[in-house]
């Protein structure tokens, strides 16, 4: 799912940034990717704060939805297909207006809170990548910013 791939991962005062590469292998594809953002998480050693998700591409997006039955991530995927067709009467004329219609849709970030280490997803929520004009490697960035410490006063 990962290509293992990461880009220099930095600092950034008390925030961590990472970029990590993500391979489709369908035209429409919602893959998870939420073991690798955890993974990120536990590296940067942020126990309360939030990550904030951003893909920076205009035919792939994030978006959180049920993971524990793959069938669901098929079905928007389908769904998306369905209501906004490859083939229709657009004026951009790259052949993947589709794919730019569907992602605006889905949204190009997201943000998760983390509690205890971990991101505090509900227990059916899962974070993926949707690629609207795969298969390709898109990138996902990752940025963890820990809360503040308490005021001692």
């Amino acid at each position: 799912m990962l290509d293992g791939m990461k880009t220099g991962s930095r600092r950034l005062g008390r925030s961590l940034a990472r970029t990590l590469f993500i391979s489709t292998s369908r035209r429409s594809e919602l893959k998870d990717v939420t073991a690798e953002i955890q993974r990120v998480v536990s590296e940067s050693g942020c126990s309360e704060g939030v990550c904030h998700l951003y893909v920076p591409h205009t035919t792939a997006g994030v978006l959180i939805n049920e993971g524990d039955d793959p069938a669901v991530a098929r079905d928007i995927a389908a769904t998306l297909d369905r209501l906004i067709p490859h083939r229709g009467d657009y004026a951009h004329a790259e052949g993947n207006s589709d794919s730019h219609i569907k992602t605006t849709l889905v949204g190009s970030s997201e943000t998760v809170w983390i509690e205890n280490g971990r991101l505090l997803l509900g227990r059916w929520q899962s974070i993926f990548l949707a690629d609207f004009d795969g298969p390709r490697r898109r990138e996902l960035r990752v940025k963890i910013v820990p809360d503040l410490p308490a005021d001692p006063r």
